[in-house]
C-alpha cells in the first residue's frame, strides 16, 4: 500500500528539497546530503522577537520563509503571519499583513505550492500569498476551530484538519481548491476526534490519507473530488479511557504508518479547553510541556501495518507518566525508528531489523521538537531542553552516540520544526525565537 519511500519531486508542491514541514506528506523528516558535524565547528545566528515560529521552508534556491502564529493568550487579537528571511542573517526581507487567524491561538502551517504561491492555514484561516508575502486570496474555514498543520494533495488542493480532543467531537478535513481556496464538496466528518496532523501516501493504489484519531487511526481515500473513509483498514491503538494519551501525526514508512501516543499533555489540554482556542480570561499557568503527564501509562511507540492494520508497540523507557509533543521518525535506510519522551527526558533508537521492535540504544535528553534526519551521514538532529537553554544535538543514528551539541540561543523549547538549509545547516524555530546552526 504505501508508496516509494525516497520519492522524487512532490507532486503539487514546488520544485524544492522542503517546501512543507516534515519535507513531504509521508512526514519521514529526511535530507539529502548530511551536516558532517563530527571534527566540525558550528556557528549560530539566533534572531529574538515576540513572534511564535512555527515553521520554516524552502521554496526557490536561497529563499526561506517562515510561518507562525502571535502567543496572545490574553488581550489583543491573536493572528497569524509570513515572513521570507535573509537566509544567512534571518532578517525578514518580506513580512505579510497580520493574518486573521479567527480568535484562536494555534500554530498551524505553511507550503509552497507548485503555482509559486506560498499557503498558509491558522486559526480556521486559510491564505494563499505571493512570494512577497502580500494576500491574494483569503478564506474563513467552514469549522470555527483551530486547525493543525494542511497538505498539498498531487492534484494540487489543499487538505486541513481541525483539531479536537476526547469528548470535543468528530474532526473535519476540509480540502480547497489552490486558485480560490473554494471548498471542494461537503467537509469530511471523521468518525471521531483527531489531534495529530495528517499524512498523505500516494501509491498505485491510488492517494490515501492518514490521520491518528482518539481511539483508532483512520485511513481517507482520495478518489477525484470525493473523499471516503476506508471501512476496512481502522486500527485501534488505544482504549478509552484508558492508560495512555492521544497520537500526534505518523511518518508512513516501510508499508507501515509510525506513532507516538501520549500527546494530549496537560498544556495541550488547557489550550483546547476554552473556546476559542487559547484565548484564557486571566493568567493561565498549565502552558509547560514539562507539567506531569495526566495518565499513568509510559511513552509508545507504535507501528501499524498498512495492509494487516496491526500494531506492534514498544515502551522503550517503561517510566510512568510519559508524554510528547512531536511524532517519531522511521529511517528505513538504517532500519531505525527514533522515539523519545520529552516529559520524563529519554531518546531511544528502535530497531526492527528483525521483524520485532528491540531498543538498540538510548541517550540522555529531554527533546520536544519535530527533527531531521540525513539517512546518508547517519545523522539526526534534535533538541535537548536545559533550563533558559534550547540545545540542538546530533545523534549517530546506528549507535547513539551524541556527537554535537550546540545551544540555540532559544531560552524557550515547544513542538516545532527543524528545517535542513542545504548547506550543512539547521533552521530551528520556536517562540520568541528563530535560528540557524550551520557547520564548518
Amino acid at each position: 500500500m504505501t508508496g516509494q519511500d525516497r520519492a522524487g519531486p512532490l507532486p503539487g508542491y514546488y520544485p524544492s528539497p522542503w517546501p512543507v514541514e516534515c519535507g513531504g506528506n509521508r512526514r519521514q523528516k529526511a535530507a539529502a546530503g548530511g551536516l558532517n558535524a563530527r571534527g566540525s565547528e558550528a556557528r549560530v545566528i539566533c534572531r529574538n522577537d515576540d513572534r511564535w515560529h512555527v515553521m520554516a521552508i524552502r521554496r526557490g534556491p536561497g529563499e526561506i520563509y517562515v510561518g507562525g502564529t502571535m502567543p496572545a493568550w490574553q488581550g489583543p487579537e491573536p493572528f497569524g503571519w509570513l515572513q521570507k528571511l535573509d537566509p544567512e542573517t534571518l532578517a525578514p526581507l518580506a513580512s505579510s499583513p497580520e493574518l486573521p487567524a479567527g480568535g484562536h491561538v494555534w500554530f498551524g502551517a505553511i507550503a509552497a505550492h507548485a503555482n509559486g504561491d506560498i499557503y498558509e492555514v491558522n486559526g480556521c484561516y486559510m491564505h494563499r500569498l505571493d512570494p512577497d508575502c502580500q494576500v491574494a486570496t483569503e478564506r474563513r474555514l467552514p469549522v470555527d476551530q483551530a486547525h493543525n498543520g494542511m497538505l498539498i494533495l498531487s492534484d494540487g488542493s489543499i487538505v486541513t484538519k481541525d483539531l479536537r480532543l476526547a469528548g470535543q467531537g468528530p474532526s473535519t478535513i476540509t480540502r480547497l481548491a489552490a486558485d480560490g481556496l473554494e471548498v471542494i464538496g461537503e467537509p469530511l466528518r471523521l468518525p471521531e476526534g483527531s489531534m495529530g496532523r495528517i499524512a498523505s501516501d500516494l501509491t498505485a493504489d491510488g492517494e490515501f490519507i492518514y490521520i491518528p484519531g482518539i481511539e483508532h487511526v483512520w485511513r481517507i481515500h482520495v478518489d477525484g473530488d470525493r473523499m471516503a473513509v476506508d471501512e476496512k483498514w481502522r486500527p485501534q491503538y488505544r482504549g478509552e479511557p484508558g492508560p495512555q494519551g492521544l497520537s500526534w501525526d505518523g511518518c508512513i514508512s516501510s508499508d507501515a504508518l509510525w506513532l507516538m501516543d501520549n500527546g494530549d499533555i496537560d498544556s495541550l489540554r488547557a489550550i483546547y479547553g476554552v473556546h476559542p482556542n487559547g484565548r484564557f480570561d486571566g493568567p493561565e499557568h498549565r502552558l509547560s510541556w514539562r507539567r506531569p503527564a495526566p495518565w499513568d501509562g509510559p511513552q509508545r511507540l507504535l507501528k501499524v501495518s498498512l495492509n494487516s492494520g496491526d500494531i506492534q508497540s514498544i515502551a522503550p523507557f517503561g517510566t510512568p507518566g510519559g508524554g510528547i509533543i512531536a511524532p517519531p521518525v522511521y529511517v528505513p535506510e538504517h532500519k531505525m525508528c527514533i522515539a523519545w519522551d520529552s516529559i520524563n527526558g529519554g531518546v531511544a533508537g528502535i530497531s526492527d531489523a528483525d521483524g520485532d521492535l528491540k531498543v538498540s540504544w538510548t541517550v540522555d535528553a529531554r527533546p520536544s521538537m519535530q527533527p531531521v534526519v540525513f539517512p546518508e551521514t547517519g545523522e539526526f538532529v534534535i533538541n535537548d531542553f536545559k533550563p533558559d537553554d534550547d540545545q540542538l544535538i546530533v545523534i549517530d543514528i546506528q549507535t547513539g552516540e551524541v556527537i554535537y551539541r550546540v545551544s540555540t540561543g532559544s531560552h524557550i523549547a515547544n513542538g516545532m520544526f527543524l528545517t535542513p538549509g542545504g548547506d550543512r545547516d539547521i533552521y530551528y524555530c520556536s517562540t520568541y525565537a528563530v535560528a540557524r546552526v550551520q557547520w564548518g
